[in-house]
């Protein structure tokens, strides 16, 4: 009778463990595989928010089958303490285990409401954009100068959880005109002691928090742009004019000015590349007008004839090789274009009219090049 008993008991254990490793398996299954969810949604998980309250929400959001699965996978991926506040992007059949990767993983939030402010050579601005999660894209619901009038809706979406900030520099401005827009924005803090050195700061986008300093904002900028400038200076292409990184990033500022359209920028590097190898005075007109300004506001105003004859270390149509500062905060490509020019024969070149230029080989191609585009001048003034 006691074998009997035995036997039953060991059979029963051993149909359990069957039936406990089929429910493990099954689970794990479950956990992996593709969710329910039809349509990508905007996740948000306040501060203070734990595992609880998110699967609740995925459940109602029907972006999961199970609340009390989701949360075992949690625990037994130890991910329980990993949950970072934000608004994050949760694509169409996102898996459990997909979504706790979203919301563990950390980094800058993925969708939600972003407040861009502008940093530009001559103005700030803030953009207000809201990312639609079915299309992934950025829809600007409001763009306003923050120092005239502030929309009322503005104060909606400013400082509310989940709101992310990013400030967002223009190529080619100057350290002078990069703290003058931090100053502006009002979400940071603390003064800037001393202005950077010019060409020292990366032009980029930036993701900011309330309360963040102005000084720790030049610091980022200046880490990225000193790791731009390694990485470009060691990939360079041979036989440059250059004696040190420091030369390229005066050359990538002058290229900056120079032209706004990316195709051009190596073609314009190898008119000074060219101009340096024979050698000729750069003449360019950017850095005189550097020499006038020192990147303190726009110049407002043509060069005047007493100007390009007065010697100054920035007025390139005077001094012989390269000006003594960069003159501005070249970006990632005008630096690469400097130290990976085009190869070809043009010594010259004009504006042609169309917001690119024109280029040339010989003084007297150029010269050609320049009547045009004075015709072109004078019938834009009549």
């Amino acid at each position: 009778m006691w074998r009997s008993i035995a036997s039953n008991v060991f059979t029963f254990l051993i149909v359990a463990i069957f039936l406990l490793a089929g429910v493990i398996l099954w689970g794990q299954r479950q956990y992996r595989e593709a969710g329910p969810l039809e349509t990508a949604i905007c996740l948000k998980v306040e501060r203070g928010s734990n595992m609880v309250e998110v699967s609740r929400n995925l459940l109602e959001l029907q972006a999961i089958d199970s609340g009390s699965l989701f949360r075992i996978g949690v625990k037994y991926a130890d991910r329980e303490n990993d949950l970072k506040a934000g608004s994050f992007l949760v694509p169409p059949q996102s898996s459990m285990v997909e979504i706790v990767d979203i919301i563990t993983d950390g980094g800058p939030s993925t969708c939600g409401t972003e407040v861009v402010y502008r940093v530009g050579i001559a103005s700030v601005d803030v953009q207000v954009r809201e990312i639609d999660p079915e299309t992934g894209r950025f829809e600007t619901s409001m763009n306003f100068d923050p120092q005239g009038d502030v929309p009322e809706e503005f104060f909606e979406v400013h400082d509310v959880a989940g709101t992310r900030y990013r400030i967002a520099f223009a190529e080619g401005i100057t350290s002078w005109q990069v703290v003058q827009g931090l100053h502006a924005i009002d979400i940071l803090s603390g003064e800037i002691e001393s202005l950077p050195s010019e060409g020292s700061v990366a032009p980029d986008s930036y993701e900011v928090r309330r309360g963040d300093t102005r000084a720790s904002v030049i610091d980022r900028m200046v880490e990225a742009q000193t790791e731009i400038l390694n990485r470009a200076w060691e990939s360079r292409a041979d036989g440059l004019p250059l004696a040190s990184p420091d030369e390229a990033l005066i050359l990538a500022s002058i290229i900056e000015k120079e032209t706004g359209l990316a195709e051009e920028r190596r073609t314009v590097a190898s008119v000074f590349i060219n101009r340096l190898n024979r050698p000729m005075r750069l003449q360019t007109d950017p850095s005189v007008i550097y020499g006038i300004t020192r990147g303190q506001g726009s110049l407002g105003r043509g060069l005047r004839q007493s100007e390009l004859a007065r010697k100054t270390e920035w007025n390139t149509y005077q001094i012989d090789g390269l000006p003594k500062t960069p003159i501005a905060n070249p970006g990632r490509d005008a630096i690469e274009a400097a130290l990976n020019p085009e190869e070809t024969n043009f010594l010259y070149f004009v504006a042609d009219g169309t917001g690119g230029h024109a280029f040339a080989s010989t003084l007297r191609e150029h010269n050609i090049n320049v009547r045009k585009w004075r015709e072109i001048e004078a019938s834009q003034g009549d």
